[in-house]
């Protein structure tokens, strides 16, 4: 029994007490791992989740640039298409204003060749039956214009003309070159209307169409064959309108 008791002891010293110790720290070192292996899946779980929030993240911001992208282009096919609209617009609008401008300038250039070939004519048939030239008629019926004047516009032109001097003279335009004889006529006219010497320069302005102008800081006395023209500009324009609606 002592032997056993010795023996038992002897066991427990020297053989049960190191297997305990060495399972214990077996144990420990297993429990170690073990707390090494869930922080570590739990590190893998954390990571995973940043990982999902990140891709979540950026799934959201392309969507959202994708969208951006997407209004911004249609935003810029609008405003493409209003200003290449714009544009058709603008270059129809510009098209019907030239041809508005080439009508005009045909028509003025019609109604020019008319009052010439009028003025052409009238000079020939003038001088062909009555042996007196256009110009001749034309002075006496600017003279007989002028002395047809009454009320205020005698009174302005009369305060205007008598104002006048060499150096500031009224302006007698005419479109044609006036013979001595024609400007004589006028300038005594001018002069016994008017009860004293009226300053005139005479110049010459095609335009007129065989008429007389008599001018002066604003003040205007004229005849023109113009004047009787204007019947047939105002048929010319309704032709023109007519034509244009056809």
């Amino acid at each position: 029994m002592l032997n056993f008791l010795i023996l038992v002891w002897l066991m427990k010293r020297f053989l049960y007490q190191p297997v305990l110790n060495a399972i214990a720290a077996r144990e420990a070192k297993i429990a170690a791992e073990l707390k090494d292996a869930a922080e570590t899946k739990a590190k893998a779980h954390q990571q995973q989740d940043e990982f999902d929030k990140k891709n979540q993240s950026f799934d959201e911001q392309r969507a959202a640039l994708l969208r951006k992208a997407t209004d911004e282009a249609n935003d810029q096919r609008v405003r493409l298409l209003a200003e290449a609209r714009q544009t058709a617009d603008s270059a129809s609008e510009m098209r019907a204003k030239a041809l508005v401008i080439e009508r005009q300038h045909l028509h003025a250039d019609f109604v020019r060749h008319t009052q010439q070939q009028v003025y052409d004519i009238s000079r020939r048939v003038l001088s062909d039956l009555a042996s007196v030239s256009l110009e001749q008629q034309a002075c006496e019926v600017f003279i007989q214009r002028l002395r047809a004047l009454d009320g205020t516009a005698l009174d302005e032109l009369a305060a205007g003309l008598k104002a006048g001097s060499d150096d500031d003279p009224a302006r007698l335009r005419s479109a044609f070159e006036l013979p001595v004889a024609q400007r004589t006529l006028i300038q005594a006219a001018l002069d016994e209307f008017f009860g004293q010497a009226i300053a005139l320069k005479f110049e010459t302005a095609p335009e007129l169409v065989s008429g007389i102008e008599l001018s002066f800081q604003g003040l205007k006395l004229a005849w023109s064959i113009s004047d009787y023209l204007d019947a047939l500009s105002s048929a010319v324009n309704e032709q023109l309108r007519s034509t244009d609606r056809t």
